[in-house]
């Protein structure tokens, strides 16, 4: 009686990677894991929306610090002094992050990725944190001469009044763009949550099963 046995004759055959980088017959194309993207809204970096606010941002700042810098007495009272430092400052960070999406719009490359985002978020907030502090200041001071002292007639009330402005606007739109870079984080953060949700809840049971053990 003839009896056929079945055998299994394994394959050699390279693992998926993750990276991409390996793969059967050294390509590897077949294996790459595709990569999160952000939506780009406008208004976020790298976009023509977000270039716009802050060239409009850095102008304003300029203007703001031009005006105030050439009182001659501003030196004497710390608000004034406090608005030329947080308007210049101001003035720097934008004028380099309007290089970035100048470069970014040209070479058609996208900076939504989470640390840039959130590194921009965090630079925009203390910024504009800094420079909405001044205007405040500086607005305070003005309103005390003018309507306290009555001292106008001395001092350049309506220059620091413009400073102060220009000031409050330049805030306002570094203001508009904070809205975007945090709902980009948050766009990020949830199509990251999707891409591994079923790896999260197979270890679910574990981390479970360690918090049972304590």
């Amino acid at each position: 009686m003839n009896v056929s046995i079945a055998s299994v004759h394994p394959l050699e055959v390279d693992p998926p990677t993750t990276d991409g980088g390996g793969g059967a017959g050294g390509e590897g194309g077949n294996n790459e894991v595709p990569t999160v993207r952000m939506k780009d809204l406008q208004g976020m970096p790298g976009t023509l929306g977000g270039l716009v606010l802050r060239i409009c941002q850095f102008a304003f700042a300029v203007v703001g610090l031009c005006i105030m810098a050439t009182t001659s007495d501003f030196p004497s009272v710390t608000a004034f002094c406090y608005l030329v430092a947080a308007t210049g400052l101001q003035s720097l960070w934008s004028l380099s992050l309007a290089i970035i999406d100048i470069y970014a719009l040209l070479v058609m490359r996208s900076l939504q990725n989470s640390r840039v985002v959130t590194l921009f978020t965090i630079g925009d907030a203390i910024t504009s944190t800094l420079t909405f502090a001044a205007a405040c200041a500086s607005a305070g001071i003005t309103v005390l001469i003018d309507n306290d002292l009555n001292s106008c007639a001395q001092n350049h009330c309506a220059q620091f009044e413009t400073s102060a402005a220009m000031a409050f606007i330049c805030w306002f739109t570094a203001h508009c763009r904070l809205p975007r870079s945090y709902l980009g984080c948050v766009i990020f953060s949830s199509s990251l949550y999707r891409r591994y949700e079923h790896q999260l809840l197979q270890l679910k049971p574990f981390a479970d099963g360690m918090i049972g053990s304590h």
